[in-house]
């Protein structure tokens, strides 16, 4: 017996240090694959603000302000009042990284206001759809058939249908002469982070936004009616293939999930869009705007490393619920910075922002006019009704409100409340657009007071299509830079 004891201590002894010795190694081998995680760069753009460019999270907390979320594993994030610009907190604002479909936002920013009416009508040619690139999130479009601009927007919105951006952008001018403008007005905008490849966010080298840059496209976006209704719509009904004289539709759900639910993911109360996106490089990216008690703030997002389910989703909803807490009792880190042409007073005298020269209105004819319209009809104020033509929508019911800009004006200190942005109406800026990968989820949730929906997400990335700002007789563009195929997003 003595022996049969002493045989078993000396077996839990020799355990006992085996774990003990696993314990560490287990440790650095985290440690290694932390050390494996993109930093950030040492030095970023201060645009905004020197606080700004520091690595890490920036808050100034004030007497009961609330501290921020824990565990937000966001490689970059930024929180920030719509109206006033003021960033109430961010984490590596300028990291630049790439940006999946939220770069759709500028896409749409920079297009959407020349491709009117929206009752324009395009016939699909097969060579337009050539270049979209493999494991993209598609709405379903098909060659020989034909859309009106309402239906491709709300392909690009709704499922972040990269065929329905290849269209658009055959109708603009073709991919080259899109991404271009993009990049022009991307300059406008003063997102200086960001370089555009495709105009559908799919991954392509040297691609790359910011979470700062694609807070102020967003913005830029929103003063933008159309832009402010597809953000918001939820659900829609897409033409399907015509068969004879009769053309049969199917019903298209938002991947924006804050706006639609799934499943651990409530609908966010008084959420209005923005974008959502995901592809292999960039991960999940999203950016959303979302009013309680007369604030609107805007949240960006990019790439958490979170292993949970919606992850992207959860932190930025985190980050908004801080952020209506916290309004009024922080300083801010920074600023959204206005358009250049607003910066210089070269537009309206400082007031708004003119059509930006990045907003060049394709070779079409029609923008100015229309892009003159749509300024008419977005300075309304908050609570505007919907009026998109076509398609039985189903509207986000916290509505779809104006972002009123208070830009800081030289000489003459910010403006105090928005009541003094009541007597002066603001002016829409220009364009922006994101990327994604695709796949779709079917988790069911409810839309405000409205029906219930089945929520799927896409994401997608895509490449390359031709463009023709003309309308349906556009001449074939060549091709963009095609980038990695994209994983399903499940997110």
């Amino acid at each position: 017996m003595p022996a049969l004891k002493k045989i078993a201590s000396t077996v839990i002894s020799a355990a006992l240090l085996s774990s003990l010795a696993l314990t560490p190694a287990h440790a650095a081998d985290k440690d290694k694959k932390d050390d494996k995680q993109p930093k950030p760069p040492s030095t970023m753009s201060s645009l905004g603000g020197e606080q700004l460019a520091k690595t890490g999270a920036q808050v100034n907390l004030g007497p009961g302000a609330p501290v921020l979320p824990k565990k937000l594993s966001g490689r970059s994030w930024v929180v920030a009042d719509a109206e006033s610009g003021d960033i109430l907190a961010a984490h590596n604002a300028h990291w630049r990284l790439p940006p999946a479909s939220t770069l759709k936002m500028l896409f749409a920013d920079t297009v959407l206001p020349a491709l009117q009416p929206t009752t324009l009508t395009h016939t699909v040619k097969e060579s337009e759809l050539a270049g979209v690139g493999e494991g993209s999130s598609l709405v379903g479009i098909k060659e020989d058939q034909t859309y009106t601009v309402h239906d491709l927007w709300l392909g690009v919105f709704l499922r972040s249908g990269n065929d329905a951006v290849h269209v658009l952008s055959e109708m603009y001018g073709g991919i080259p002469a899109t991404v271009t403008a993009m990049q022009k007005h991307a300059e406008e905008l003063q997102a200086l982070d960001t370089t555009v490849v495709s105009p559908d966010g799919y991954d392509a080298p040297g691609q790359v936004s910011s979470a700062y840059d694609l807070t102020l496209i967003a913005r830029s976006g929103m003063q933008k009616k159309d832009f402010r209704e597809y953000a918001a719509t939820a659900s829609a009904d897409f033409p399907g293939e015509k068969k004879g004289k009769k053309r049969e539709s199917f019903e298209i759900q938002n991947t924006n999930r804050l706006i639609t639910g799934d499943i651990g993911v409530d609908p966010y109360k008084g959420i209005a869009g923005v974008k959502n996106g995901y592809t292999t490089h960039a991960g999940n990216t999203f950016t959303g705007v979302a009013e309680r008690n007369g604030r609107v703030l805007l949240v960006t997002v990019m790439n958490p490393s979170a292993e949970e389910s919606h992850a992207v989703y959860k932190e930025a909803a985190h980050l908004l619920d801080w952020g209506f807490a916290a309004s009024g009792k922080v300083t801010p880190v920074g600023q959204l910075v206005p358009p250049k042409s607003v910066a210089t007073g070269s537009a309206n005298g400082g007031k708004g922002a003119e059509p930006a020269a990045g907003a060049d209105q394709g070779s079409g004819g029609q923008a100015k006019a229309a892009h003159a319209a749509t300024a008419a009809r977005g300075s309304g104020g908050a609570g505007i009704a919907l009026a998109v033509v076509g398609g039985m929508l189903v509207v986000v019911a916290a509505g779809v409100f104006l972002v009123n800009r208070r830009w800081p004006l030289a000489g003459l200190g910010r403006r105090a409340s928005a009541a003094d942005d009541a007597a002066e109406p603001t002016e829409p800026t220009e364009p922006t657009a994101p990327a994604e990968s695709a796949e779709q989820d079917e988790p069911k949730a409810s839309v405000g007071a409205t029906e219930a929906t089945v929520a799927t997400e896409s994401a997608g990335p895509a490449a390359s299509a031709s463009a023709d700002p003309t309308g349906p007789t556009g001449s074939t563009a060549p091709t963009a830079p095609t980038a990695p195929t994209a994983p399903t997003e499940k997110s």
